[in-house]
């Protein structure tokens, strides 16, 4: 497998390594940098970011076979796992995780409850792709998720944070957030890309024909992909580089419940698409989509709630600090695990 993947996929670990000192180096050394990477934003999302989210989801959404979305939809079983596991089990274990190891620490136990509520829309497709996952798979599932995120976040919000903890006996929390907020990242971070995938796909095709189209013009976008996530991680990090490395004992017990979230979705995932007898591809999508977070989502949701400068916030942004190379690493183990499973039928 090692032998037919490029220079750059090859060595993906180190040189998002790389990235991450990177921006945390930038973050903690260039005064001004977090201000002026911030100074504009998109849909509370720093306008870098925004672009390197872009740019890294466009040529994965241009693979895709629009014309074979409807296999997926058609599978009912894949479907409602996906529903259970993102909008059903992530939520309650993130809920559960928070509580148990920060007890004392309630700004960061309220900002990893909703990481937990923001189901990923955008990096997923880079990690499924990445781990030879079922691209129209993804492409349904993160449509899904979507429209679960702008009809369900607020309400999932206020149970998890006030409903829930009362019944409990526990300490309650507040989130203010709108359904409309959450659309605008929606149709942004997913709804720009997505267009741009599927008229690129629609005009390509019918301009050179399938095969020229997937022969010629896909492997000049591709890379792109990998080089938007690295310019993101580079961004994403510099602008909280010193929050980062300033706190490193928060950041270490923050660490720990995301950790175990990550580990324990993306398991659960393969092992109920294992006991549902999918293939490799679409048990490897079911679980990346399981397990992956929208961190853009859950830290403009913490500023706008909490300010910049919460606990909220902090635990917002080391999800991605953990989720990136957790999910990395799970990228290999997928691979891995790939002779085990029953494999999908020729293209």
């Amino acid at each position: 497998m090692a032998a037919r993947l490029s220079t750059l996929d090859r060595w993906l670990p180190a040189w998002i390594g790389v990235a991450m000192v990177a921006g945390l180096v930038l973050g903690r050394l260039v005064p001004g940098l977090g201000s002026a990477l911030s100074a504009v934003e998109v849909d509370g999302v720093s306008l870098p970011i925004a672009l390197g989210l872009l740019v890294m989801m466009y040529p994965v959404l241009a693979k895709v076979r629009y014309d074979r979305l409807d296999t997926v939809t058609r599978d009912r079983r894949m479907l409602l796992a996906s529903l259970a596991l993102n909008w059903v089990l992530g939520p309650a274990l993130m809920f559960a995780l928070a509580w148990l190891l920060l007890p004392d620490l309630p700004e960061y136990r309220t900002g990893l409850i909703v990481v937990g509520l923001a189901r990923c829309i955008a990096m997923v497709v880079i990690w499924n792709d990445l781990a030879c996952g079922d691209r129209e798979a993804a492409a349904v599932l993160v449509a899904l998720n979507s429209i679960f995120q702008v009809v369900a976040f607020a309400g999932l919000g206020w149970f998890y944070l006030s409903v829930l903890p009362g019944w409990l006996g526990l300490e309650q929390a507040a989130l203010d957030v709108s359904a409309w907020d959450i659309a605008g990242s929606v149709l942004v971070f997913l709804g720009v890309p997505l267009l741009a995938g599927y008229l690129s796909r629609r005009i390509g095709e019918k301009r050179w024909g399938r095969a020229a189209y997937e022969r010629s013009f896909l492997p000049r976008v591709g890379p792109w992909a990998l080089y938007g996530l690295l310019f993101t991680i580079v961004v994403l990090f510099a602008l909280q580089g010193d929050q980062i490395t300033s706190r490193p004992l928060d950041v270490a017990r923050i660490a720990l419940p995301l950790l175990a979230y990550f580990a324990l979705m993306w398991g659960g995932g393969y092992v109920l698409g294992r006991a549902l007898g999918m293939t490799y591809e679409r048990t490897t999508t079911l679980a990346f989509t399981a397990a992956g977070n929208n961190f853009e989502l859950a830290i403009a949701v913490a500023i706008a709630t909490f300010g910049a400068t919460s606990g909220q916030a902090l635990a917002g942004v080391v999800g991605p600090l953990i989720e990136v190379p957790v999910l990395v690493a799970l990228v290999y183990v997928s691979l891995a695990l790939r002779k085990g499973f029953p494999r999908a039928r020729p293209s």
